[in-house]
């Protein structure tokens, strides 16, 4: 598709029509919210999360055949590359990527252990690395691609007891910028998406009964609300689509305005 053409039509270029996307986590939360965009879109998502197929099996059912299920501990590093070999063989050529499987461990640096923190690190950032170099040689093949990762406010701001957390998220930064530096030659884009708060039940089950760090977090936001799972998901659909084809190298925050509000 060209933009130039005659013929072009807008929509064409956020399709995703025809093209299969790895998405981690991507059965619950925010993870099922960018399933739900790129399945909207056209695609078919490779869903990769620790969970059974059991307990993922009702939250996909609404996407039929347009959704797969593969359970995987990313932590596993040293079978990523079985995985996505795996994976190819039976669905095909990936050409999307979306490194969102997490977990939070909410500790003082005090209270924390070594072990909680490389927990943490294992999960987001060495688990994200491994399964992303494990598919890079197949997108370089085909010399196209779009990886996305799954950052944070806390890839730029200081918050208490997620050192693991911030730690993890703030290294996607550096990922994204060195892969975007050695991958673009080859098609490959990189980017990230950094949620602010959002109306998960995570973030209902920290404030419905804490007034005060809800006021506190409205207060910061200058859109005055808390956004929805499906802004981030659009976003990352977005961001794999045409419409996005020169943005490389990004992190964009959806937060509405958190990071600049005071």
């Amino acid at each position: 598709m060209s933009i130039n053409s005659t013929d072009f039509k807008i929509n064409d270029a956020y399709s995703l029509q025809g093209k299969t996307a790895i998405v981690t986590g991507g059965s619950t939360g925010l993870g099922l919210a960018i399933t739900r965009c790129l399945v909207s879109a056209g695609a078919k998502v490779v869903v990769v999360s620790f969970e059974t197929e059991a307990q993922a099996e009702s939250s996909l059912a609404e996407f039929g055949s347009q959704a797969v299920f593969y359970q995987f501990d990313i932590t596993k590093t040293d079978q990523a590359g079985q995985l996505v070999n795996k994976i190819i063989a039976e669905q095909g050529q990936i050409s999307i990527l979306i490194n969102n499987a997490g977990n939070h461990c909410k500790k003082f640096i005090w209270d924390m252990s070594v072990a909680d923190y490389s927990r943490v690190l294992e999960v987001h950032l060495i688990g994200a690395f491994a399964l992303t170099k494990a598919l890079v040689p197949h997108l370089k093949t085909f010399r196209e691609g779009s990886i996305v990762f799954m950052a944070s406010m806390t890839s730029y701001i200081g918050q208490p007891q997620v050192s693991g957390y911030s730690t993890a998220k703030a290294g996607y930064l550096g990922l994204v910028h060195t892969l975007t530096a050695e991958l673009a030659e080859f098609g490959i884009r990189v980017n990230a998406i950094a949620p602010g708060w959002i109306d998960t039940p995570m973030f209902r089950q920290a404030t419905d009964n804490d007034s005060e760090r809800l006021a506190k977090i409205m207060g910061r936001i200058p859109a005055k609300k808390v956004g929805n799972p499906m802004d981030v998901g659009m976003c990352a659909a977005f961001l794999c689509s045409e419409a996005a084809s020169y943005i490389n190298g990004a992190c964009i925050p959806v937060d509405g305005g958190a990071l600049i509000g005071f």
